[in-house]
């Protein structure tokens, strides 16, 4: 089945260029023009991803985030975020809202298209079905890989996409230390200059979620100029 895109932005030509490349490439190009008629087309059409600039008319992306994230039915939708705005601040409180991906403009349409694949693929292998229940397990974490589900101290904590995946590749990696590359990889699927402050959002939104005390991480732990590791052996 086509898999469909919804691309939001007030600029009707950066719509229609990121269409005709999605389309050239295979997927089916659903379009909006601002917040409200964004969460028309998604609560209708149920698109596969959104490609969502921030701001914009009628809810700005922070919003249509924001009420995607708190709807069950819509939770899970894959949201990258477009922009012209380039502030690292204005890339965490999107990350924090839970986008899974951040761009900025101007942007290469062929890249958008590689992230939109990459990210994609992602959730592909997060719902395949396995022959077996997986749980890893560390300290008071525990990480259902089949129901994408964590507990601490045994009580749920709820992730975002990208938390889960760097949380499984920490546990299943305990006492090695993961490069800044080999996290970008693993846990988002490609790896390229720049993404070292995203990576670092959400370590750090991570940490506030599994941490008894985020500013004094006992779980993930800064290995400087080099990346990070899952501290100690696994229980």
């Amino acid at each position: 089945m086509t898999q469909r895109i919804l691309v939001v932005d007030d600029d009707r030509s950066i719509v229609k260029v990121l269409s005709s490349y999605l389309e050239a490439s295979g997927f089916q190009a659903l379009t909006a023009y601002d917040g409200e008629m964004a969460l028309h087309q998604i609560r209708r059409e149920r698109p596969d991803l959104v490609i969502l600039d921030l701001m914009m008319p009628n809810r700005s992306g922070w919003e249509v985030t924001q009420i995607l994230r708190a709807d069950r039915a819509l939770a899970a939708t894959p949201v990258i975020m477009l922009t012209a705005r380039v502030e690292d601040t204005d890339k965490i409180v999107g990350l924090e809202l839970g986008a899974d991906d951040y761009i900025t403009k101007p942007f290469n349409a062929h890249e958008v298209v590689a992230r939109v694949k990459s990210l994609l693929r992602r959730i592909k292998l997060d719902r395949s079905p396995q022959a077996a229940p997986r749980i890893l397990a560390h300290g008071a974490l525990k990480l259902d890989l089949d129901q994408r589900a964590l507990s601490v101290d045994s009580a749920p904590v709820e992730l975002t996409r990208t938390e889960f995946n760097l949380l499984e590749v920490f546990l299943s990696n305990p006492g090695y230390t993961l490069t800044r590359d080999e996290l970008l990889e693993k846990a988002l699927g490609y790896a390229y200059e720049g993404m070292g402050r995203a990576l670092d959002t959400h370590i750090r939104n991570l940490r506030r979620k599994i941490e008894p005390d985020p500013d004094h991480p006992t779980y993930i732990q800064t290995m400087y100029g080099v990346g990070y590791k899952l501290a100690g052996e696994p229980l």
